[in-house]
């Protein structure tokens, strides 16, 4: 008689059989960069996540990289003051956040630094790209200033460049001013399928990016569309992607393993805040054993086919499995 129950009998039978396995390796830690070196303020809907100021950040970077984490995604935290249509502080070299940036690779030349090109964090609008008197999400003309962000971020010495602002064309405009200003080595992980969601709130509400006024489903992509990916995918890949992305994970699991089935580059998938923040809620109330959850939410995001997962668990998955 067939027996599957045989090869689950034990610990370490089940471990020998074990299909799908999430390491730190795995992993980016997506962080929030404040202004003040010396800040350090929770996010009040994601607890446990704080927005830091570059002193703390170096100290949150270094207890990572100790625990195996080796990659970060850093987004400003850009106050009002900032922000203009033109969302021009996000290509100033004497912004905080671009000197932060090289600091962080100054003093951990090892870490693989992520950073995010769209003009929401720096714009009055709060919308990823120029927005025109009528209210329209301007493509062509924000490509511009994308590659100048780009270029600036690749000049912090930053390793991998994240447009998240779903522009036609973004990736291959910003591939060919990288390559131009001899940046050929910055590599892109492109938000190929970044869906319209409701899943961003507690992240807009640590940058404190949302739209003044309207939503983002003229660029994101509509949650009801799958194969609208492939092309999205394909398009990325021809203008020189190295990775693509899915966001969010938890309820794109079928977009994750569409892209993973369909494409040779390294797939990553970001466990969004909105994600976060509802395991951490429940687990707060004692609802569920945040640990349980988030191993088995992860799990579920690499074994969907996602090489690469962004999470704000990072550092609680390597404190737990240390």
């Amino acid at each position: 008689m067939i027996r599957p129950r045989r090869n689950r009998k034990s610990a370490a039978i089940r471990a020998l059989v074990e299909e799908t396995k999430v390491t730190t390796d795995d992993l980016i830690f997506p962080l929030f960069l404040l202004e003040d070196p010396k800040g350090k303020v929770e996010v009040n809907s994601m607890p446990g996540i704080y927005r830091l100021g570059l002193d703390h950040m170096l100290t949150e970077v270094e207890k990572c990289l100790n625990l195996g984490i080796r990659g970060f995604d850093i987004f400003p935290v850009v106050d009002e003051r900032h922000k203009d249509k033109m969302a021009t502080k996000s290509h100033d070299s004497n912004f905080f956040y671009i000197k932060a940036l090289k600091e962080v690779k100054k003093r951990f030349p090892e870490a693989c630094i992520m950073t995010d090109v769209a003009m929401d964090p720096y714009s009055t609008d709060g919308h990823d790209g120029m927005v025109d008197e009528n209210g329209k999400i301007l493509n062509d003309e924000t490509l511009e200033v994308l590659g100048k962000m780009a270029l600036t971020q690749a000049e912090a010495g930053i390793d991998i460049i994240g447009p998240s602002d779903m522009m036609d064309g973004r990736v291959g405009y910003i591939r060919d001013v990288l390559d131009e200003n001899g940046f050929t080595e910055v590599s892109i992980m492109s938000y190929t399928a970044k869906y319209a969601s409701a899943y961003y709130g507690p992240f807009r509400d640590a940058l404190d990016s949302a739209p003044k006024s309207g939503d983002k489903k003229t660029y994101q992509m509509n949650p009801a569309n799958q194969r609208e990916a492939l092309i999205e995918a394909d398009l990325d890949v021809s203008e020189g992607a190295d990775f693509l992305m899915v966001k969010p994970a938890l309820a794109y699991l079928d977009v994750i393993k569409l892209l993973k089935d369909n494409y040779d580059l390294p797939i990553a998938a970001y466990n969004v805040s909105g994600e976060y923040a509802m395991v951490a809620a429940a687990a707060e109330k004692g609802w569920l054993d945040k640990t349980a959850i988030m191993k088995e939410m992860l799990l579920s995001i690499k074994r969907a086919g996602a090489d690469i997962i962004l999470t704000y668990f990072a550092r609680d998955f390597a404190e737990a499995t240390r």
